[in-house]
């Protein structure tokens, strides 16, 4: 029996990376491209996350629409993991191509310019955007010949609004967006295309760790039911932006913060 999670199985077949899919929205875009088909290897980092990996895989399983699922813990700041996140796929999917990537991993620092120091910087660096790069450069040779593949990178508004102690952790997420636009370029003629989503506040253990006074000003100003996003909010949009139905969408950030910024 097909569980009631299922959706229109417009992935089917397709073969997908998450990272940092262990907690929050990665978790929400995992699960909710599984439930259109897609099988995906979820990373992550901590041995403490290996239990919620481990239900999170349980709850694809049980969907019974086709879908699989499997992990790697990797420490994408470390120079190997890319390519050790690759091979895994490749193997536990017993497959060549890989169709969809979402660079989804990412670490905040809230520090103000004057309190931030080189380690804090350069790790923030190393996850946020060095990471990114080269997993999509261990993927691109394993993108479908025949084009369609996906390659989605998850921003931030933080990389265009100029938050007061979010320099570093902002700088990261302008660098992402800078990258989508030139990949695109690169990518477009094989039949590619590489897009980015800019949430605003969602709900996430890297919002609990921002200070409550400045989180709780970003709700009140978000205009779409002053809430804060969900991590389905996102999956959705990373769902349609992975389907061919966005074929002709490439290039762009794509904004989802109810409102709260708009451009």
């Amino acid at each position: 029996m097909v569980s009631t999670n299922s959706k229109a199985p417009s992935l089917a077949g397709k073969i997908a990376i998450v990272t940092g899919a262990s907690r929050g929205i990665g978790e929400a875009i995992a699960f909710d491209l599984a439930s259109r088909g897609a099988s995906v290897m979820i990373t992550y980092t901590s041995a403490s996350s290996e239990a919620k990996v481990e239900k999170l895989i349980a709850r694809i399983t049980s969907l019974g629409n086709g879908s699989s699922a499997a992990s790697i813990r990797a420490d994408l700041a470390l120079p190997g993991s890319p390519q050790q996140i690759v091979d895994a796929t490749l193997s536990a999917f017993t497959t060549d191509t890989i169709h969809i990537l979402v660079n989804n991993a990412a670490i905040a620092y809230d520090k103000f310019m004057v309190d931030v120091d080189a380690d804090g910087f350069d790790s923030t660096f190393l996850l946020n955007l060095r990471a990114p790069f080269f997993l999509t450069q261990g993927v691109r040779k394993h993108l479908p010949s025949a084009g369609g593949g996906r390659i989605i990178n998850i921003s931030s508004v933080a990389g265009r609004t100029g938050f007061p102690n979010h320099s570093v952790y902002g700088a990261t997420k302008a660098g992402l967006e800078a990258l989508t636009r030139s990949w695109a370029s690169e990518f477009g003629p094989a039949g590619h295309t590489v897009n980015a989503i800019s949430p605003g506040a969602t709900e996430s253990d890297m919002l609990d760790q921002l200070d409550r006074g400045f989180v709780e000003g970003l709700r009140k100003a978000t205009p779409m039911e002053n809430r804060f996003g969900t991590g389905q909010d996102i999956a959705d949009i990373v769902s349609w932006l992975a389907s061919e139905e966005s074929r002709w969408i490439t290039g762009q950030t794509i904004g989802a913060a109810g409102g709260s910024v708009m451009y």
